[in-house]
């Protein structure tokens, strides 16, 4: 029969209480030595349905805007100037100033209109919510995309007529009028969206709200097992 194994007692000059006999606590664990807890993290931001509802009101608001877009490209581009004449007994129809470019300088009015639009639809939108959100980022592009494909529809209508051919007999021949309005580069619309997107990108660097280090919130010094010292 064998005496049961016991552990050897401390060290006359050592207390009861030395490191060595603390329990073991894991890595990691909370009370492990030089371990700080992570801290928690609260709800970021008002919330995915929130963002998603606003982002929905943006769309909306941005691209109804393209009405007014519409509105002034129609009244500033410049007109192409078509003259028609009967060639063998049927009507046709040409341009009056062969080397003229009013034809490019109605698509690059609408470039730099829709260049205007979308830096104010982002400062806009910047001003009345600076967290920003993918969903707001999203729906600000989309919008300015919608906008600009309404307000090439809406020059369209309230420009010159489409059907040349009618309009040239109408006038008469050798009759200078104007030719519809077009927007040839289609390239055009998606200025809208990227010009908004890089200016509020671009305040949103700048000016917009920060988020605190969570690591740095608390800096009171800490003992041996990671607990603040008051």
């Amino acid at each position: 029969m064998t005496a049961p194994l016991t552990p050897p007692p401390p060290p006359r000059d050592q207390p009861a209480s030395t490191a060595w006999q603390q329990p073991h606590v894991p890595s990691g664990e909370p009370g492990h030595y030089g371990y700080v807890p992570p801290p928690s993290y609260g709800q970021d931001g008002p919330g995915m349905k929130v963002e998603v509802r606003e982002a929905a009101v943006v769309t909306v608001a941005v691209a109804v805007a393209g009405v007014l877009l519409g509105v002034l490209w129609w009244w500033l581009a410049p007109r192409v100037p078509l003259v028609g004449d009967v060639v063998e007994g049927g009507w046709a129809v040409y341009f009056k100033d062969t080397e003229g470019e009013q034809a490019v300088g109605v698509d690059g009015t609408f470039a730099l209109l829709a260049l205007g639009f979308g830096a104010v639809s982002a400062l806009a939108v910047f001003l009345v919510r600076r967290r920003g959100g993918v969903p707001l980022v999203v729906g600000m592009a989309v919008g300015g995309f919608l906008g600009s494909l309404l307000a090439w529809r809406v020059g369209v209508w309230l420009g010159p007529a489409q059907d040349v051919i009618a309009h040239a007999k109408d006038v008469g021949k050798g009759v200078t009028f104007s030719a519809p309005l077009e927007l040839d580069a289609k390239g055009a619309l998606l200025v809208w969206s990227i010009a908004a997107l890089v200016v509020h990108l671009g305040l949103t660097a700048l000016f917009g709200p920060r988020d605190p280090d969570p690591y740095e919130q608390d800096r009171r010094p800490r003992d041996g097992y990671g607990t603040p010292q008051a």
